[in-house]
């Protein structure tokens, strides 16, 4: 369709879109968007801003509305981007749009489209679902613009996939997309026009150009038709055709058939009946309550109807109130046959979009005679409905979340109302008639912008709560609290208090209950509030607190800097207690004299001693004393009630005698992190009344005489004894634990776990990992086994029963090196969901060496007590085409399906996202931006706290330092250890460390509850995903960039449940004590489960070996060697891979998870290998030099090449990244033998021949002339060399390559589409990587079997290099010794075809590739390749 001139008016344009549209069809590639693949495009209201019109610019200026309708009726089959492939638009609309960033596309969807897109990939249905049209128009479109142009009648904005609004006609669609997308973090305009087309962005925002169909509100809301209808019980009465209408709580029947004009009769159904007529088929009869019930039978035409009505009505008379809610449905509203149910007392429009005007307006709601109550909280109101006023029977009343500024007058005429909402809103005052509301015993003015307590409280006298926590009080008079002598419960946290007066002359009495929690106080002094009860001032600055303790019973004073309490009198009634996070040195004395205190949390302080009369006390049943400096525990003189006690993180070098003896009620102990070398006996006899049922003795000194201790606790379900200097545990101690559940033994020095083990019959986790263990423990024959760790020991063998028992669900072998495990072993593994194995490296030891990278790392994930591990973790060494790396980690907090998306997709993200820009704040603000884009519908309601580290050289200084770029949103932290300390890199995104955050929270009027969760969901205010509490939730991340050095020796990842157990400095300390990465990262997992962690954790450890010039090359070591004839050049063939595209992800770690249904025999002939043996020259091999990602050794494919040593040669190494076989069409572009081959490609019967040059890690396609010297050099930036790269792997010697664009294509690929690894049979995924997940792929794909698909299993014997007669001579040079590379003839025009399709981008095409070893130091034959078939 052609595209008008910027200047043509609107009639102009209208006529070209009416032709444009019949035109389409025959537009070529040049033409408009004429495809009628669908796409689903848009999304995200914002604030409606002025700009300019995109036809003219300059003030004044009377431009044209700029609206061009590309296409009408587009199937939607998938999620591509309407202008993410060329044929989308024309160039005039591509020239259009690039001409001013102000202008962009709009996707306008049908009303009866689903609100959901359908998912995407090859499980998505393809049916055709609803037309929707593509518009080209500028920001300062309005919706009466486009509606002129379409003929509509209006548009509608659906954010999230939720509610559905009516646009304004003076609203700019394209504005409020753009400032959504800003508002998620967007900063470029042209990135921002980009992301507009993006079809996933329906999942966060969708305009419709009618009033989207839902069929299931309809149900719920009205429901009517024509029945046959008979009145009353008697047969007297005859069956006539009726208008018959099921709304709120009343059956309405017409009195006329097909009219509603005529008389209604009316029929109240709450606590009625409705009932099955059995003499009738598809017959109801509803009947109303009370002595003079009346009775309608209802005879239904279908049975859908008949189902449908009864499900409705058996709702209605259920009901013991007449209620109606009709929350979240986004109505403008009510139906207006609501109005016939006059008994309705109880009306819920909660999240809806009610309007003032029109028949089911707000202002015909007083015609509700009997209305009690009134729900119209988030309605987007602005102003208070004054007709609300009028209703004078309500008694509750709530317009939460209107942004409400003023309350009328009016109000005073609610003398019944008895409660009133108003949080949420932007309210500073209340009027005085207010205050003329006797009956008024609640009101809610949380989270609104009050400077001062309103002073018409003092007149409701019948309010006891004053509820006023988010607003921005920041002195509070106690003598204004004294006046008001009605009022018992204070809410005042997030406030900003500054501080609280308290020089009053008269003493508060009547307050109880007082919260101060969030606020700036640093000193408190409350002794004149005589009868308090309760008192919250956590997360203050509080040096002193004063407080009467005459009837005290509650105190939470954590997280602040006291010092000391004062008391006074001693609060006998005191009950629970809570000073940790504070600086206290002692205990007070008046503590010791509570006689009623049951729960003493003193944790994080810097107590030194515990009275002895605080633990002897009659009434304490937990106490929490861990991290702090405790020498010794006093000794227990009498039998005491305590149940739990924590004392971890102290300097305990030993235990009371008499602890478990004179504590028999001690069901919790906790004594990890001390220097204990014993413990007490469990009795001072043989019998023992221990009900001890979980003891942490982790992280001392004891040995195994211990075990003979525990006998004793029968009881016992949780045993972690990890970390310590067990030599061995006894046999017959362990047998006698028979109710034993948990098992942790790791960080010992065990050679063996004893067979009586299998006596355990509840053992269910045995964690036994970084001992010495050299024979599988006999624990897979206990019946409730579901987690069995056993990595870094040196397993040899396993000795396996006959069957395993159904409920194992993780099995982790990692880290044995010398286990080897059969193929039986593997099949009777196959059932378990996780099962972890060391990666089995193919590569020589000479290929290790020459890619290895200055780190390596090492991770560990466990699930809590929801046995359901909601934690991931990307690990890619190798990251891109230079010496890059790539971790991250990600926490669902309880949901597991956002962190595996994010562990598949964002490493890929990233990727792109360099191509794109090498600022290290946008590159990383758009990766995470378009992950949460691409969550999809998962993102809608679930979300995760994501970290993403990314090693790299500065652009500016490729062949420089390493710099560590860091991102973060949620709780997920990074620390660097440099020179043997804690260097944070992340900030936390929760409400309670960050202040900022709570205040941008806080000013969108979010309701933050007591907990300091967002609408009590999340307490990050910062995730990817949970896209509903925008714009509370967002995933704009924290970026920051730390430049590496030589002191740098490792970097930790971890999730909020690692951090919050084990300090930086603690966390530094064990990693450095532990060589391994992966021991390092279980060891702590494994501490953070034994301080008392519950959730999932997760955490990755990454060793860092960087040098003065980041370079970890060894010197050079020459030996001699026998001077023998060059070897013979043989092709590295590439067998082009099956139609079905399979691939291997970058995003996986070290550790796999194995198949054990495929063999190693069965992989020869099905893998399509046609690599031949080359046997190296006679004479001793040179001794393999360690050489780094810098400075590489010479190889070919991992194959060293001899005499590579010497000056000058060119470096080659392998490249272990992502593999996979060519997609759709051959990687040449032939789909027959009949066609004509392309130049450089080279047939050679039943194989397929590639030249290709592999230099310094990267394929590049290069333009017709050759530069050597630009051959022989890397680019110097090396964020554009990702552009033009091919990711190469070997495997067997079947090499494959793959460029970036088949990558994309290959993600969607059903054998690729679970984290881009094999799927197990039971379900479970492979976690992919390097060969032997290469084979397992490479086998599952379907095969061709015609043409050069087929290739054999081994090379022919006649199969010979085969070279292009303009290659002859340079090849004969070769083998004559010389060095030269050989020059490739001139490469054909890349076809238009194959540019970006984001308007005119540069893009490589995809190629498949070969590899040709050559004689001297290096024969390589080069030649570029492209693709044809895209």
């Amino acid at each position: 369709m052609a595209m008008e001139d910027e200047d043509n008016n609107s009639a102009v344009v209208a006529t070209n879109i009416q032709t444009g549209i019949k035109k389409g069809s025959d537009v070529g590639d040049n033409g408009a968007c004429i495809d009628r693949q669908p796409d689903t495009v848009l999304h995200r209201a914002g604030l409606n801003q002025t700009a300019g019109r995109g036809s003219r610019s300059g003030p004044g200026a009377h431009a044209a509305t700029g609206i061009r309708v590309l296409k009408r009726n587009m199937k939607r089959n998938g999620s591509r981007g309407c202008v993410m492939r060329k044929t989308r638009f024309g160039s005039r609309e591509r020239d259009w749009l690039k001409g001013d960033t102000q202008r962009g596309c709009l996707c306008l969807y049908g009303g009866t489209v689903d609100p959901q897109p359908p998912a995407s990939g090859p499980q998505a249905s393809s049916t055709p679902q609803t037309d929707l049209q593509l518009v080209l128009c500028s920001t300062s479109t309005t919706v009466e613009e486009l509606c002129a142009q379409r003929d509509g009648q209006g548009l509608y904005v659906q954010l999230h996939g939720d509610l559905v609004r009516r646009l304004d006609p003076s609203e700019r669609p394209l504005q409020m997309l753009y400032d959504y997308l800003a508002a998620m973090g967007y900063s470029e305009p042209g990135r921002v026009q980009q992301e507009a087309a993006n079809s996933d962005l329906s999942c966060l925002i969708r305009f419709y150009s009618e009033r989207p169909v839902n069929a299931d509100q309809q149900e719920r809301t009205l429901l009517k038709g024509v029945f046959s209808v008979r009145k009353g019980k008697s047969q007297l009465h005859k069956w006539a055709e009726r208008q018959v209408i099921l709304c709120g709580t009343c059956l309405i029947v017409a009195s006329v058939k097909d009219c509603l004009t005529g008389k209604m009769h009316i029929l109240p159904l709450v606590g009625g009946k409705v009932e099955e007529v059995r003499r009738r088929q598809h017959c109801l009869m509803f009947s109303s309550a009370g002595s003079q019930a009346q009775a309608y039978f209802v005879n239904f035409d279908t049975l859908a109807d008949y189902q449908r009505w009864h499900r409705q009505a058996s709702k209605v008379v259920a009901q013991t109130v007449s209620l109606v809610d009709l929350s979240c449905y986004s109505l403008e509203a009510v139906p207006e046959y609501l109005f016939y149910s006059q008994d309705i007392t109880h009306l819920n429009l909660r999240h809806n979009f009610m309007s003032l005007q029109g028949p089911g307006g707000l202002l015909n709601l007083p015609r509700f005679s009997q209305l009690k109550s009134l729900n119209l909280s988030h309605n987007r109101l602005g102003v208070f409905p004054e007709c609300v006023c009028e209703i004078l029977t309500l008694t509750e009343l709530n317009l939460s979340c209107n942004s409400l500024h003023t309350v009328p007058v009016q109000i005073g005429n609610l003398q019944s109302l008895q409660t009133l909402s108003l949080d949420g809103n932007r309210l500073n005052s209340m009027p005085e008639e207010l205050g003329g509301l006797m009956q008024l015993n609640g009101l809610g003015l949380s989270f609104n912008n009050f400077a001062l307590i309103p002073a018409v409280l003092e007149r409701l006298s019948a309010v006891d709560k004053l509820a006023m926590a988010g607003n921005r009080v920041e002195s509070l008079e106690l003598c204004t609290l004294a006046r008001m002598s009605h009022l018992k419960n204070i809410d005042l946290r997030l406030n900003g208090l500054l501080w609280v007066n308290s020089e009053s002359p008269e003493a508060v009495n009547q307050v109880t209950q007082l919260d101060l929690r969030d606020n700036r106080l640093d000193s408190l002094d409350l002794s004149s509030v005589c009868n308090l009860e309760t008192l919250h001032c956590e997360r203050n600055q509080l040096g002193t607190l004063t407080l009467s303790g005459s009837t005290l019973r509650m105190l939470h004073a954590g997280s602040n800097h006291l010092t000391t309490v004062n008391i006074y009198p001693v609060p006998n009634q005191l009950t629970h207690m809570d000073l940790s996070q504070n600086l206290l040195e002692y205990l007070p004395d008046w503590v010791c004299d509570c006689r009623k205190v049951e729960m003493l949390d003193v944790t994080h302080n810097l107590l030194s001693d515990l009275p002895s009369r605080l633990l002897n006390s009659l009434s304490l049943r937990k106490l929490l004393a861990g991290n702090n400096r405790l020498q010794r525990v006093p000794d227990l003189l009498d039998h005491i009630p305590l149940e739990a006690l924590d004392l971890q993180h102290n300097k305990l070098a030993e235990l009371p005698e008499s602890l478990f003896s004179k504590a028999l009620n001690l069901k919790y102990l906790n004594v990890s992190a001390n220097a204990l070398d014993s413990i007490p006996p469990s009795s001072p006899s043989e019998e023992s009344l221990s009900t001890l049922q979980e003891l942490y003795l982790t992280r001392n000194n004891l040995n195994e005489n211990c075990g003979a201790l525990l006998v004793g606790h029968q009881n016992l379900r949780v045993l972690h004894i990890a970390y310590n200097q067990l030599l061995s545990f006894p046999a017959s101690k362990l047998s006698k634990l028979e109710l034993l559940e948990e098992l942790n033994l790791s960080g010992n020095k065990l050679k063996t776990i004893p067979s009586t083990v299998s006596s355990c019959k509840r053992l269910h986790t045995l964690i036994a990992h970084s001992n010495h263990i050299t024979v599988f423990p006999e624990i897979l024959n206990l019946p409730e086994i579901k987690l069995v760790d056993v990595s870094c020991n040196e397993l040899t063998e396993i000795q396996l029963p006959d069957s395993l028992p159904a409920t194992l669900q993780e099995l982790d072998l990692t880290g044995n090196s010398s286990l080897m495990l059969e193929h039986k072993t593997l099949n009777l593994f196959s059932h378990i969901t996780t099962l972890k194995l060391d990666q089995k490296s193919t590569t020589t030891a000479a290929d290790s060496q020459s890619t290895s990278t200055p780190w390596n790392h090492g991770f560990s994930e466990m699930s809590g007590q929801r046995n359901k591990l909601c934690v991931s973790v990307l690990a890619v060494d190798r990251f891109g085409d230079g010496v890059e790396a790539c971790y991250g980690i990600f926490d669902g907090d309880r949901n597991e399906e956002v962190p595996r998306l994010l562990q598949c997709t964002m490493g890929d993200v990233l990727c792109e996202e360099l191509q794109h820009s090498i600022i290290d704040n946008v590159y990383m603000c758009n990766t995470f931006i378009t992950s949460h884009r691409k969550l999809g519908m998962a993102g809608q309601k679930l979300g995760a706290s994501a970290l993403l580290c990314y090693i790299h050289h500065e652009p500016s200084d490729p062949g420089g330092h390493f710099s560590l770029t860091v991102a973060n949103v949620g709780s997920c932290q990074a620390v660097l250890c440099r020179d043997g300390r804690p260097v944070p890199l992340s900030k936390v995104y929760s409400l309670e460390n960050c202040t900022e955050e709570m205040e941008r929270v806080k000013l969108s009027k979010a309701i933050i509850t007591e907990d300091n969760k967002v609408s009590g969901v999340t307490c990050c205010s910062r995730l990817l995903g949970c896209s509903y509490l925008s714009p509370w939730v967002v995933p704009k991340p924290w970026v920051h960039t730390e430049p590496l050095c030589s002191r740098d020796e490792f970097l930790i990842l971890g999730n909020r449940a690692l951090f919050e157990r084990v300090s930086y400095q603690e966390a530094v300390c064990t990693v450095q004590a532990v060589r391994d990465p992966r021991a390092a990262a279980k060891k702590l997992c494994s501490l953070a489960q034994s301080y008392g962690c519950k959730d999932n954790i997760g955490a990755a450890v990454i060793s860092l070996h960087i040098s003065q010039d980041n370079c970890t090359c060894e010197p050079p070591v020459l030996t001699a060697e026998a001077r023998g004839p060059p070897p013979a050049s043989v092709p590295v063939t590439v067998t082009p891979g099956p139609t079905d595209p399979a691939t291997i992800s970058s995003s996986s770690g070290l550790i796999s998870e194995f198949n054990s249904e495929t063999s190693a025999s069965e992989v020869g002939s099905e893998a399509g290998s046609t690599a031949s043996d080359e046997h190296p020259p006679p004479g001793p091999a040179p001794r393999p030099e360690r050489r780094c990602s810098l400075h590489p050794a010479t190889t070919l494919c991992g194959i060293m090449v001899p005499g590579s040593v010497g000056a000058g040669a060119h470096l080659f190494q392998r490249q272990p990244s992502c593999a996979t076989f060519s997609s759709n069409h051959s990687d040449n572009g032939l789909d027959s033998d009949d066609e004509a081959p392309l130049e450089g490609v080279i047939s050679n019967g039943s194989k397929l021949e590639v030249e290709v040059d592999i230099h310094c890690c990267a394929f590049q396609l290069r333009s017709k002339d050759f530069d050597l010297e630009k051959q022989s050099s890397d680019y110097p930036n090396g964020k554009t060399r990702r552009q033009n790269s091919v990711v190469v792997s070997a495997t067997n010697g079947c090499l494959l390559a793959v460029c970036g664009r088949e990558i994309a294509d290959l993600k969607k690929s059903p054998s690729t589409s679970s984290l881009f690894g094999k799927k197990l049979s039971n379900g479970s995924v492979v976690a992919p990587e390097d060969s032997h997940n290469l084979i397992e792929v490479a086998l599952e794909a379907p095969k061709k079997k015609s043409g050069y698909f087929t290739a054999p299993a081994q090379q022919d014997p006649e199969d010979q290099l085969i070279v292009p007669p303009s290659l002859e001579q340079e090849v004969r040079e070769q083998l004559r010794g010389q060095s030269p590379l050989v020059s490739a003839p001139p490469l054909p025009s890349i076809p238009p075809s194959l540019k970006d399709p984001v308007w005119d981008h540069p893009h490589p095409p995809a190629f498949a590739s070969n590899l040709v070893p050559g004689p001297g130091p290096v024969s390589i034959l080069q030649q570029e390749v492209y693709d044809t078939a895209l």
